[in-house]
C-alpha cells in the first residue's frame, strides 16, 4: 500500500490581511468615506510608522487589490514606486509600495478579479434593486444603506482626529467585520422570489470573486512566504476564511502591528 504523502514537512503559507477603506477617495463602493489627504506631511509620517511596524512582521510577499497578468501578477507600476508615492494617494502605493520598497523587494503583486468581457458582473446590485422593486421588498435595501451610511458618516467625523493605524483597527478586527459582512450580504438573500432570486446570486457572485482573488494569491505565493495582503476591508471577511480553512495557510493578525504603529502616532503627537 502506498501512504499519502507526508504534509508535515511542508512550511505553511502564512497570510496577514491588512483591511483598508479607500484612501483615494475613488468612490467604487456601494457607501464611500471621505479621507484626509494621505500626502499631507502628518499622513505622510504616519504611513511611515504604519510601514515600519509592519516591517517587523518581514514579509517575503506583498500583494495589493490591483489587477495584474498573470502568470507573474506582477505590478507593472512598483518600477516607478518612489515617484508615485509623491503623486498617488492610493493604498496600495501608500502602504505597499512604500513597505516593498522599505524591505528592498523586487515585485508587488495585483490579486485583484474584476468583471469584464465574457466574464460575470461580480457585483449585481442593479439585478436586486429591481427584483426588491418587482416584489415589494424596496425597505429591506432602503434600510440597509441607510444602517450602513450613518456607520460610514460616524467613521468620518472620527478619522480627523486619529492616526492611520488608529483609523484601520475597525477595519481588521475579525469579529466586527463578519458581523457587518454578514449583515450585509445576508440580508440581502430575501430579496427576489423563487424563479429570481437575485439576492443570493449576488451572495455567489460575491463569494467567486474573493474565491478567484484568493486563488490568484495561491500563484503568487510559496511554501513558508509571509504574505501581506493589502485588501479593501469588505473583502476581509472571505480572504480571512480562505486563510484560515485552506490547507496550508495560517492566518497571522494584523492588529498588533496596527496598534504598535497607532502608539508611535500618538507618541510623535505629544
Amino acid at each position: 500500500d502506498q501512504s499519502a504523502p507526508d504534509q508535515t514537512s511542508v512550511e505553511p503559507i502564512q497570510v496577514m490581511i491588512l483591511g483598508t477603506y479607500h484612501f483615494a477617495n475613488p468612490g467604487q463602493d456601494m457607501v464611500n468615506v471621505e479621507v484626509d489627504d494621505m500626502l499631507a506631511p502628518k499622513r505622510q509620517r504616519e504611513l511611515e510608522q504604519l510601514a515600519t511596524s509592519l516591517a517587523e512582521w518581514a514579509p517575503t510577499k506583498i500583494a495589493v487589490e490591483n489587477e495584474a497578468s498573470a502568470p507573474s501578477f506582477e505590478m507593472e507600476g512598483y518600477v516607478r514606486a518612489s515617484e508615485l508615492m509623491t503623486s498617488s494617494r492610493n493604498e496600495t502605493v501608500q502602504v505597499g509600495y512604500r513597505l516593498a520598497l522599505k524591505l528592498g523587494h523586487d515585485a508587488v503583486y495585483g490579486y485583484d478579479e474584476r468583471g469584464g468581457e465574457g466574464e460575470p458582473d461580480y457585483f449585481p446590485m442593479g439585478k436586486v434593486q429591481s427584483a426588491a422593486e418587482a416584489n415589494g421588498q424596496m425597505p429591506i435595501l432602503t434600510k440597509l444603506i441607510a444602517e450602513v451610511r450613518a456607520g460610514a458618516d460616524d467613521y468620518e467625523d472620527d478619522l480627523a482626529d486619529i492616526s492611520v493605524a488608529k483609523s484601520l483597527i475597525t477595519h481588521n478586527d475579525g469579529a466586527k467585520l463578519a458581523a457587518q459582512h454578514d449583515k450585509l450580504y445576508y440580508s440581502l438573500i430575501p430579496i427576489g422570489d423563487g424563479d429570481n432570486q437575485a439576492g443570493a446570486e449576488l451572495n455567489a457572485y460575491w463569494y467567486m470573486r474573493n474565491a478567484k482573488m484568493f486563488g490568484k494569491i495561491d500563484v503568487i505565493a510559496e511554501p513558508g512566504d509571509r504574505v501581506l495582503v493589502i485588501a479593501g476591508s469588505g473583502h476581509a471577511t472571505w480572504l480571512r476564511h480562505f486563510a484560515e480553512r485552506m490547507p496550508g495557510y495560517e492566518l497571522i493578525e494584523t492588529i498588533p502591528y496596527l496598534e504598535a504603529a497607532a502608539s508611535a502616532a500618538d507618541q510623535t503627537a505629544l
